[in-house]
This record gives structure tokens, sequence and C-alpha cells, in this order.
């Protein structure tokens, strides 16, 4: 970048932006301690966390997508006989 680009660059705005950031990071980190809690609790109660993060996992899946990858498991676990 050159220095007429420099010039150019309104300090409030790139200040504004930083800011926003920061804040959002924030939140983020706050809301990973809430999740963590909420698993925790989970956990506590005699729920299997892993198997509760994979039922959200699928349902945030596509409809089609999670057809399709049950349907691919079947056919793994009939090639394997399980």
């Amino acid at each position: 970048m050159t220095q007429e680009n420099f010039s150019s660059i309104s300090a409030g705005q790139l200040r504004s932006f930083i800011e926003k950031i920061e804040t959002l990071e924030q939140d983020k980190a706050e809301l990973m301690a809430t999740l963590r809690d909420v698993f925790a609790e989970a956990k506590s109660e005699g729920f299997d966390v892993s198997v509760m993060r994979q039922l959200l996992k699928l349902r945030r899946m596509k409809k089609e997508d999670l057809k399709e990858q049950q349907e691919l498991l079947e056919v793994y676990r009939q090639a394997l006989g399980i």
C-alpha cells in the first residue's frame, strides 16, 4: 500500500471497525463459555455430550444431505456386517 493510500484511510472509520470486531470477539468468548456451561450441565445430568454434538451436527444438515449420509452409512455397515 502506498503512502497516498494510507493518507486516505479514515482513522475514525478504522477505529470503529476495530472496536466492533473487539466487541464481537468478546461476545463470542462469552457465548463459548455459556455453551461449555450448558454442555457441562447436560453431562452432569447424565447425557452423553458427544452424542449431543452429533445430534446438533445432524440437525444443521440439509435434509437431502442427511438422507444421503444415512444411506451411505447403511451401505458401509452392511459391507462390514455390522
